[in-house]
């Protein structure tokens, strides 16, 4: 099936932003796919929540300042009674106060794109991004969202992993995520003590120039450390690492970080399959590696590489994933051990670091 609910049907875009410029920009690119219809606009969020009701759009796309109700106050309202995909488009990019994008992901927004400047001539390749998000989005089913902090524990029924599972000697650990990644990964990595013995490799996919707001935020609610690799450093325990925009991460033979600009593979660069592969080459038996949402098969491949040299392999569970597509193929291989909800996979992870400390004082 298309990512369209059913041939023929137009995806029903709401737009939001109080700039009448912006809003003209945006109208004309995404008037270049027949496959989009806008059905409103909308100066800011309260008038934004009045008109939803009877436009029923299938994405949202929504600028983060504007007056009356901002762009977080307007996707807590929208998640709390009209659940709806929102693609956040801001020009925050760049500015100091970046990390509110990651707010309005923590309040439930499910992707961001910088805000097209430079004049009404549409930029075709922003265009097109712009039309290839909202088409992914708007396949995408999301929940009512009330108050609930991304680390509240969620009730689950799955069963907990036992704390003798192979990978107590992991040397590395890998986490590959793609849309909906942001989120996940908080959820991930908020769960790891500060003196969390192994480092962990992390490439998410997502748009330019929001890199350094994710590392910000990250790093500003984990007790783990986050930061943007540099090729030749050595991965140190306790930190988290992200490969720099546009390049692929890898760990060289010597254990050593390696930013590289080799082509992209499936069309990402980074990609988590690159990443995988090395670590598996690296750490054989020793490797972590977990696939969270995204959509595509970016992962599979290099988690099926770390399974078949003994390591562990996590994936995001279907019903926690934002689109269900990197682990559904990488679960589909057959090699992946554990199905959980990000929260419980942070937890896991912390829970085999702590078992192998202790074998190493015993």
């Amino acid at each position: 099936m298309s990512l369209l609910q059913h041939a023929g049907k137009l995806i029903r875009v709401l737009l939001v932003d109080d700039s009448p410029l912006v809003l003209m920009v945006l109208n004309r690119m995404l008037g270049q796919s027949p496959e989009i219809h806008i059905v409103g606009q909308a100066r800011n969020g309260q008038e934004a929540l009045e008109l939803i009701p009877s436009l029923k759009p299938d994405v949202i796309c929504t600028d983060y300042q504007m007056p009356i109700m901002d762009g977080l106050e307007f996707t807590k309202a929208v998640m709390a009674k009209y659940p709806c995909p929102i693609l956040v488009i801001s020009s925050i990019v760049g500015a100091d106060n970046k990390d509110n994008i990651f707010a309005l992901l923590e309040a439930g927004a499910v992707d961001v794109f910088p805000k097209p400047s430079g004049g009404l001539g549409p930029d075709d390749e922003a265009a097109q991004q712009i039309i290839s998000k909202i088409k992914i989005l708007s396949g995408v089913v999301v929940f009512k969202r009330f108050s609930r902090s991304l680390s509240t524990p969620v009730p689950s029924t799955t069963a907990v992993i036992p704390t003798s599972a192979k990978a107590a000697s992991a040397r590395v650990i890998a986490i590959g995520a793609s849309t909906g990644g942001p989120a996940a990964l908080f959820e991930v990595l908020t769960q790891l003590p500060a003196n969390f013995p192994f480092p962990v490799l992390c490439v998410q996919h997502i748009s330019h120039g929001f890199l350094q707001g994710l590392v910000d935020w990250l790093d500003a609610h984990c007790q783990v450390k986050v930061k943007i690799a540099r090729s030749g450093e050595t991965p140190l325990p306790g930190f988290v690492y992200f490969p720099e925009e546009e390049t692929h991460l890898t760990v060289d033979k010597k254990g050593r970080l390696v930013s590289s600009h080799q082509m992209a593979v499936g069309g990402h660069r980074p990609s988590a399959t690159v990443l995988f592969n090395s670590v598996a080459e690296y750490s054989g038996d020793s490797a972590i590696a977990v696939l969270l949402t995204g959509m595509g098969n970016d992962g599979a491949e290099g988690i099926t590489n770390i399974a078949k040299a003994g390591g562990v392999t996590f994936a995001q569970n279907e019903a926690s994933c934002v689109v269900y597509g990197m682990p559904k193929q990488a679960i589909e291989s057959g090699f992946v051990r554990f199905i959980l909800p990000p929260r419980e996979i942070g937890q896991s992870l912390a829970r085999l670091a702590t078992s192998d400390v202790m074998a190493e004082k015993n």
